[in-house]
Parts: structure tokens; sequence; C-alpha cells
């Protein structure tokens, strides 16, 4: 699942992922109740910008670990300020900074769904 409000970011991602044999669904990160959407969907990752319209990605991360079913989703926060630390002290599996390059982000999402459990 993607959480991205730049359009331009987002059709490169959802080409480039299915392209690579993902199935993506994309999160309308204009509504307000983000979490609920994220529960209703269940992906097995989710790839979130930290810059949200309606909600900082550390919050809504918080709040997603916090429901029991969301506990073990992978998710990979993005920025481009170099917000790793803050990221994965707020649950993130893992961190990209932008601009990130396709292949990080490929090995990444490769290692977190062969290991899923």
């Amino acid at each position: 699942m993607l959480a991205e409000d730049d359009a331009t970011m987002l059709s490169l991602l959802r080409t480039l992922l299915t392209m690579e044999g993902f199935q993506v669904s994309v999160l309308d990160v204009h509504k307000e109740d983000l979490l609920a959407s994220i529960r209703s969907e269940r992906p097995d990752v989710l790839l979130m910008d930290v810059h949200l319209p309606h909600q900082n990605g550390m919050a809504l991360l918080r709040d997603l670990r916090q429901v029991p079913e969301l506990k073990g989703m992978r998710v990979i926060l993005t920025s481009g300020m170099a917000l790793e630390e803050e990221s994965l002290s707020s649950g993130a599996d893992a961190f990209l900074l932008k601009p990130y390059m396709p292949d990080d982000l490929l090995n990444m999402l490769r290692d977190m769904t062969s290991t899923k459990g």
C-alpha cells in the first residue's frame, strides 16, 4: 500500500512496483481517517511518506502500532528530510531518504515480503 501525497511520485511508484510483480493499492491520503482505511485494507507492507496532508506519518504509525491486528504489518517511512532515527523509534521497520534508488526500495520490499511470517 502506498501513502504518498506527491502525484508524480505516486505514479512512478505504482508503475515500478506493478512492473516488479507487486500488488499495489493506494491510500487516499486526503481523507481524514487514514487509520480506518489501512485497517480495512490490511496491506502486507505500507510505504508511507512522513509528511501527509492531514496527519504526520510518524503519528499515524504510532496509532497503527496500537491496533492489535495491524501490529505485525511492515511499514517503510520515507521523507526528504533525514528522519531515520525518529521514524524507527516511531515503529517503522525501515526508512528511505528521498530521493532513493528504485533498487533500494525493491530490495527492501523483497526482504520484507520473503520473511513475512
